[in-house]
């Protein structure tokens, strides 16, 4: 099994080169993800990136592949080192941004974007991204998004954060803390011996 993981994510590499990502040092694949960049765009992926795109390697499964896409010339999506994603859709019209050390559980949604206009004339045949309201998405280092979250345009995740599954998170978060609920809420802090023992994780990895 190990020998068949290292043989995917050596072609998987090549593959997600050949489509324009940057690929950092010790990717690991799970099965191949979908990728659609928009000419001009940037996927930029960290070291030791892991995708789990199968559900054979998730224990609670995963409805697709891991997506990575890419909607105008100026998008991007940029994930930092160490971080993983099982399943999760991530699609930017201009910027998503997820730090080091994340964990995105299975079928994660990341939008920057409302996809259609609210206003009702015409919204079934407005295809022009740039006409629907978007905005950057950034999630801070070493946050932990449960299985089936939605994360919408505009929010800032907090690092060390944890958002708990099921959630809909349309404002952003502050660090340190659990939130839950639809919308999204902060339920708590963590507590210093959570806190210290995170923030002493991502010392002894560099990543503060």
């Amino acid at each position: 099994m190990g020998l068949r993981r290292t043989l995917v994510s050596w072609c998987g590499r090549h593959w997600l080169t050949a489509h324009g990502v940057a690929v950092g040092p010790g990717l690991v694949l799970y099965g191949l993800p979908i990728v659609s960049r928009c000419p001009g765009s940037r996927i930029v992926l960290g070291h030791r990136v892991a995708l789990c795109s199968s559900p054979r390697y998730n224990p609670v499964g995963v409805n697709h592949p891991v997506i990575l896409r890419t909607l105008t010339p100026e998008s991007e999506i940029i994930i930092g080192d160490d971080t993983g994603l099982s399943g999760a859709a991530i699609c930017a019209a201009i910027s998503v941004r997820i730090g080091a050390q994340c964990l995105l559980g299975a079928n994660v949604t990341v939008t920057d974007c409302d996809f259609h206009p609210v206003a009702a004339p015409g919204r079934r045949f407005i295809n022009d991204i740039r006409a629907v309201p978007s905005a950057p998405v950034i999630i801070e280092q070493n946050v932990w998004i449960g299985m089936n979250t939605i994360v919408l345009k505009g929010v800032q995740i907090g690092a060390h954060s944890v958002i708990a599954a099921g959630s809909v998170v349309t404002s952003s978060i502050p660090s340190s803390c659990i939130a839950a609920g639809v919308p999204a809420r902060v339920v708590r802090e963590l507590r210093p011996d959570e806190r210290d023992n995170i923030e002493q994780s991502a010392v002894a990895q560099g990543n503060v």
